[in-house]
């Protein structure tokens, strides 16, 4: 995601709840021009801000969320984001995987932020076997060192994007297929076949 500052980010990670990095790219390419600040989005209707959101899916709830959350930065925090998670967590449309993303990318703290390729990667490869996204976050914070937790989110995410897809994962050419729980239940599906 495209982003100048830890608001941009905030608004952008609402936004990428169901839908792509290249989609919330184009939409806030155009909305952070009109709008810099918690104050410019806090006088929006949701109305208003929908229909500049609408390629992003969810976009009368995203719409909603970022107008409170909007208000709560402009009136309890003076126009920033808070850096405690907590703080984060408490506002609108900001959720676990939300909050630790922010506080890994715009504060540098050694989240892990755990999204459906962090979950599913995780568990296919044994690293969790947690069936819960706290779960599995518990399971990785355990296993990297606090200092590697952002570079490995990255990793897992786009290894899950590029080769352990959810539909049709490239088993075939997958570097650590020897350790992947997926990959072996289907060997040994096909090996019963023979």
């Amino acid at each position: 995601m495209q982003y100048s500052n830890p608001f941009e980010l905030l608004i952008a990670v609402i936004l990428s709840a169901q839908c792509t990095d290249k989609q919330v790219n184009k939409t806030t390419e155009v909305l952070f021009e009109k709008y810099k600040t918690p104050q410019d989005f806090a006088v929006l209707s949701q109305y208003q801000l929908a229909d500049e959101i609408k390629g992003c899916g969810l976009y009368r709830n995203k719409s909603l969320n970022i107008i409170k959350t909007c208000k709560i930065l402009s009136e309890r925090y003076g126009g920033r984001v808070p850096g405690k998670f907590i703080d984060l967590q408490s506002l609108p449309g900001v959720g676990r995987k939300t909050a630790n993303v922010v506080l890994n990318l715009a504060f540098g703290q050694p989240t892990f932020p755990v999204d459906t390729h962090v979950y599913r990667v995780a568990r296919r490869l044994g690293l969790s076997f947690g069936n819960t996204p706290r779960m599995v976050e518990k399971s990785i914070t355990d296993l990297i060192p606090m200092a590697e937790r952002g570079a490995w989110h990255h990793r897992l995410i786009h290894f899950g994007r590029t080769v352990c897809t959810a539909r049709n994962p490239k088993c075939a050419d997958c570097v650590v297929s020897q350790y992947c729980l997926k990959f072996k239940k289907h060997e040994l599906t096909l090996d019963k076949e023979n």
